[in-house]
Parts: structure tokens; C-alpha cells; sequence
């Protein structure tokens, strides 16, 4: 009898270390490296944009963070690991609007849904550039909307390859006036858009602004418009959106984290905690608008429904251009 107490009491004090253990272990997140799986190649803007938020997580947390970059596929090489690995917070994720346009292009089964969101940070945005050389000119993105109503088919528009995020971005421009032009996809999403406007082989394209920023600058090419939500940073800020002239368009490019399906909510408050910290530090803010984007943050609950509304009007797009191909 006093052996079966003691073993008792034994498996009673193992299993009371053991559970306070895990506890501390839990408080103590993390104790290791995490990695950081970054589905575009080095140097690309979503890597560079999302390394110095990391820096500013790690150093709260007290671990170091390992950007690890895994391009190809639409960046679903680098979601598909992503959604394989541990949900125990040291293996998380960038995201982007590639997220949206994979599976509705059939390139993946795995969408937003299928992820532990940990906030957004930052978007990227596309604008309408006018050429200076074609015969025919604008100075105003209306100017250039009365005149491809007044002459269908006459107006040629570069734009990126089909499927892709700045292609969506064309498409939503063009339902959403319902002007009706030639368009010239590009293999590329930006510098050859940006190339074919400044030589005047189209008269108008949608690029990202960091693209065409420097033709902006140089006179190559005109700033008529922006595509997304908001306006873009001074010394642009005078230059309106599509959507405030009354048109029903809009598509962006928001970058995000994220960390596999089923994460303890004790680890996601721990790391959204830091994120939003590192998003709204003010250097961040300045390193962010000086790279062409619009800087905001956006909390993970608010991911979701933000993503689905554009996730509706992506679908609605491809369909009607014949590539809809959603993956199951």
C-alpha cells in the first residue's frame, strides 16, 4: 500500500512538473529560431518589404527569424510548404494578392482561408500611365476615358501577362469604365509595360508605381491615374484614384502574414502583438511609402472579408475573360 502511494505521489508530481512545463514553455514562446518562408525571390518587393518588419519581430521576441525564400508557381511553392509545416509559431509566411488569383486560375487548391492570419502591412498599388509620345495624348485619366468612349477600339493598353495581379488590375479598369481598348499583354508585370507606354507603342498602361516611377519622374510617361483604394504618397497625392471619379474599380496588392492552419491562439496574440508594433513603428511607415506603396495596417480579423471582396470581383473578371479554372 505504501509502495501504490508513493507511485502515486510520483506520477502525481511528474505529471503536475510536466503540465508546468508546458505552461512555461507556452509563456516563454518562442525558445528556438523561426522561420520566415518568403514566396518570392530575393530582393523582389514583398522580400524586401517584409524583412525589416521580421527584424523588428525578432528582436521582441528575443529569437532570431530566418527569411527562407521559396519563388515559383505564383509564389504557390512557397504557400503549399507554408500550409505543411508545424502549427507550433516557428514557421510563418508572406502572403500577397497571388494568394487570391492561384486558385481561381487553378494553380493551387489553397487560398487565404486555409491559413492562420497574422495581420497586414503594406499595399502595393497599380496606376494608369499615359504615353508622351503616342499620336494621341492625355493629360487626365478622364480626359482619356471620354476619348476611348468616344472611340472604341482605337486606344491600345499595355498590360501584364494575363492572369496576373496587374492584369486583373486592367481588367477591373476597363469593366469598371466600360471603355473598350486594344490590350498588349506583356510577359512582365511592370518594366515592359512601362516600356512599351514610354515609346509610345501603346497610349495608355497599368503598372505597379514602383515601375514606373522613374519614367513618371523623367517626363517618359504620365501619372493619370491610381487603381487602388487610396491615393498614392506625396508628391502624387494630387492624383485621384478611378473609384472617387465614380467608377466601380478598385484592386491592390496587400502584403501580409500568415502561419499555418490551426496555430494555439496563445502563440497568434504573442506574434500579432509584435507585428502590429513592428507595422506601425514610424521608420517602418517611412521605409514603406519610400518604396512605392501605401502603407496600412490592416488586423487578421479584418483580412478575411477585405480578401473576399476582392476575391469576388477576381473571380467575376477571370470568368469573363475565359480563365477561370478554381481549384478544389
Amino acid at each position: 500500500m505504501k509502495r501504490l502511494s508513493t507511485a502515486i505521489v510520483g506520477v502525481w508530481l511528474c505529471s503536475g512538473f510536466f503540465s508546468s512545463g508546458v505552461v512555461q514553455a507556452a509563456e516563454k514562446y518562442p525558445v528556438k529560431p523561426i522561420t520566415c518562408i518568403v514566396a518570392v525571390e530575393a530582393g523582389g518587393d514583398g522580400d524586401v518589404l517584409v524583412r525589416p518588419i521580421m527584424e523588428r519581430v525578432s528582436k521582441m521576441l528575443g529569437q532570431p527569424i530566418v527569411i527562407v525564400n521559396k519563388p515559383g508557381a505564383g509564389s504557390s511553392i512557397g504557400y503549399r510548404e507554408l500550409h505543411g509545416a508545424k502549427p507550433d509559431g516557428y514557421t510563418l509566411g508572406w502572403g500577397s494578392a497571388t494568394i487570391i488569383t492561384n486558385k481561381l486560375q487553378g494553380v493551387s487548391p489553397l487560398d487565404y482561408h486555409d491559413f492562420t492570419q497574422l495581420g497586414a502591412y503594406a499595399t502595393f498599388f497599380p496606376i494608369v500611365i499615359g504615353s508622351t509620345k503616342s499620336q494621341v495624348q492625355f493629360k487626365t485619366i478622364q480626359e482619356a476615358i471620354k476619348y476611348a468612349k468616344a472611340n472604341p477600339g482605337k486606344l491600345n493598353m499595355s498590360t501584364a501577362g494575363v492572369g496576373q495581379s496587374w492584369w486583373v488590375a486592367a481588367m477591373s479598369f476597363l469593366g469598371g469604365t466600360g471603355i473598350k481598348v486594344n490590350t498588349i499583354p506583356q510577359p512582365g508585370a511592370g518594366a515592359l509595360v512601362v516600356a512599351q507606354v514610354a515609346g509610345g507603342h501603346a497610349e495608355l498602361g497599368v503598372a505597379a508605381m514602383g515601375s514606373a516611377k522613374s519614367m513618371v519622374e523623367s517626363g517618359q510617361v504620365k501619372f493619370l491615374a491610381t487603381l487602388g483604394e487610396g491615393r498614392a504618397p506625396a508628391p502624387y497625392d494630387k492624383i485621384p484614384t478611378v473609384r472617387e471619379l465614380g467608377y466601380d474599380v478598385s484592386w491592390e496588392s496587400t502584403n501580409f502574414l500568415m502561419g499555418p492552419p490551426k496555430m494555439p491562439k496563445e502563440i497568434v496574440t504573442i506574434l500579432v502583438n509584435a507585428i502590429e508594433k513592428a507595422a506601425k513603428d514610424p521608420e517602418y511607415i517611412k521605409f514603406a511609402t519610400a518604396r512605392n506603396t501605401r502603407w496600412e495596417y490592416i488586423p487578421p480579423g479584418n483580412v478575411i472579408p477585405a480578401f473576399d471582396k476582392r476575391r469576388k470581383a477576381v473571380r467575376e473578371i477571370m470568368s469573363k475573360a475565359g480563365i477561370l479554372k478554381e481549384a478544389k
